[in-house]
């Protein structure tokens, strides 16, 4: 069975996530995506033989933390109870 993807104006206009387990979803698949991105940027970084290519490399990485941090904030104001400071 396929499922339909649904619009982001379509998710916004429902009610919170626990009813709703598509947002869980969409969340697992972001963090999945954001880890794959940092796992990679932390390689490149490792890897890098020169100045400029590690610091770009961890400009990403950088980047990929604080998108993993944005996320868990939208998480939590999305489900207040899931998680604790």
């Amino acid at each position: 069975m396929r499922v339909r993807a649904q619009s982001v104006e379509e998710l916004q206009a429902r009610e919170p996530m626990d009813e709703f387990p598509e947002l869980r979803t969409l969340f697992h698949r972001l963090n999945n995506q954001l880890g794959i991105i940092l796992a990679h940027a932390e390689l490149l970084e490792s890897k890098a033989v020169d100045d400029r290519d590690r610091t770009r490399a961890a400009q990403v990485v950088a980047s990929a933390l604080e998108a993993m941090g944005t996320a868990k904030q939208l998480r939590r104001l999305t489900i207040p109870s899931v998680e604790t400071p």
